[in-house]
């Protein structure tokens, strides 16, 4: 059993391996605890009905309006968990009638988030205390964007720390290609989505926050996804630029909106599906260094540092 020793500058703390003691407890700490699953909105849990094959469990949809298939095991997992999930991808594919239905029936679902019913892309995720490596080569070899994340639990007390990886594949000298069969988001992407001239205005508002990012030293990435632009630490979004409609874009930040209020801008909204405060930008108004306060924040809550 492993040991984690957690040092303040006050005290060191012994805190214990603790794995989870069923798939329900597994489930519910981690659907209780919704930064996890930042950008996954659920729309239904225990999908099945009788024991129908190649149903899922979980299904969400998440705020690039992919349909999300969502796979939890409290043990290991190996490659064999991909051809389980592929059926519920397919599944996911041939009843948009069915995940429609269930959409249609959440009383508290995100009004902005824009779903394509008749060509809407399957995401996977598939969570467990450990994910074998070599599962990440047969992820490389098909056609859907699958996220592998490993959950471990140590406990202090009452307290618990929770250990979220993402696997990721390693690069290969010499291959650089991405999947095919894949959608990939760019700038011309949005150019040929969105209103032109708010596409220009959009990706000039990107690369002004990424210089900015890259002034200060922020260890982040920058991820071009169907409806927005994130700056990542590890693979949860610092703040980024959002599409609100096909011409107007705005500003999202993770703050809850206690910590958005405390600076002295005014907000649009605050979107608590998505633990985000959202600003409109207007091109050529609205000045990127206005916001610095909100990205030294929402970077400072996300790293720490």
């Amino acid at each position: 059993m492993a040991n984690l020793f957690w040092k303040t500058q006050n005290e060191t703390k012994n805190l214990l391996s603790t794995p989870f003691k069923s798939e329900e407890e597994f489930e519910k700490i981690v659907f209780e605890t919704p930064e996890i699953l930042e950008d996954i909105f659920l729309i239904k849990r225990q999908v099945r009905g009788g024991k129908k094959p190649g149903i899922p469990d979980i299904v969400g949809i998440d705020n690039d309006g992919n349909v999300c298939i969502i796979e939890m095991k409290n043990v290991t997992v190996d490659p064999s968990i991909i051809s389980q999930v592929l059926e519920y991808a397919f599944w996911a594919e041939t009843n948009p009638d069915s995940i429609k239905t269930l959409w249609l029936e959440c009383e508290d679902k995100p009004e902005e988030i824009n779903i394509s019913w008749d060509g809407f892309q399957v995401r996977i995720i598939v969570i467990a205390p450990g994910i074998k490596r070599s599962t990440l080569s047969i992820v490389e070899r098909i056609n859907y964007q699958v996220d592998l994340i490993e959950i471990r639990r140590w406990m202090h007390d009452d307290d618990q720390l929770l250990l979220v990886d993402k696997l990721e594949p390693e690069m290969k000298r010499g291959r650089t290609s991405p999947v095919s069969g894949l959608q990939s988001y760019d700038r011309e992407y949005y150019l040929h989505e969105f209103n032109k001239e708010s596409a220009k205005a959009f990706v000039k508002y990107v690369e002004e926050v990424n210089s900015l990012a890259k002034r200060k030293g922020w260890n982040l990435e920058l991820k071009y996804n169907k409806y927005y632009c994130g700056f990542k630490a590890g693979f949860f979004n610092a703040f980024g630029i959002k599409w609100i409609g096909t011409k107007t874009f705005a500003f999202f930040f993770k703050l809850s909106q206690e910590e958005a209020r405390r600076v002295n801008i005014q907000m649009t909204r605050y979107e608590s599906q998505w633990k985000e405060a959202v600003y409109y930008i207007e091109p050529s108004k609205t000045k990127t260094g206005d916001f610095l306060q909100l990205f030294e924040l929402s970077y400072r809550k996300l790293t720490g540092k």
